[in-house]
């Protein structure tokens, strides 16, 4: 299985998916012209990583605004989160005056099968 390193771009965010060390990290702006059209390798690369996981997934969500559509996107890549059968822990970090992006996170939390950890930081990198 190839991991999945896509560079950011003003629309785009950043993307590491290791399989070797269960971290999927996804970092930026996340506005992207097509969501779907971006987001489905990601989904298609967690089913397969579902079937083949690491005793420890970790997850890095550090978006500093994303879309509607990319909100859907995100919402169908969690959902496949949970069918891994190991410990997976959802890392969602947000600036600490950025209500919005904490309450999306909690969102998330409320509607996936999956632990989330709040993650509050001065200035997301």
């Amino acid at each position: 299985m190839e991991n999945i390193n896509l560079q950011p771009s003003p629309k785009t965010p950043s993307v590491n998916f290791n399989e070797g060390e269960g971290i999927l990290e996804i970092k930026g702006r996340s506005i992207p012209e097509n969501s779907l059209e971006f987001y489905k390798p990601l989904i298609e690369w967690v089913e397969k990583y579902a079937a083949q996981s690491k005793p420890d997934t970790n997850v890095h969500i550090q978006l500093e605004y994303f879309n509607t559509s990319s909100s859907k996107c995100l919402l169908d890549l969690f959902k496949r989160l949970e069918a891994i059968s190991n410990k997976v822990v959802i890392n969602w970090y947000y600036e600490q005056d950025d209500e919005d992006m904490l309450e999306a996170g909690e969102d998330y939390e409320a509607i996936i099968n999956v632990p989330f950890k709040m993650i509050e930081v001065e200035e997301l990198k």
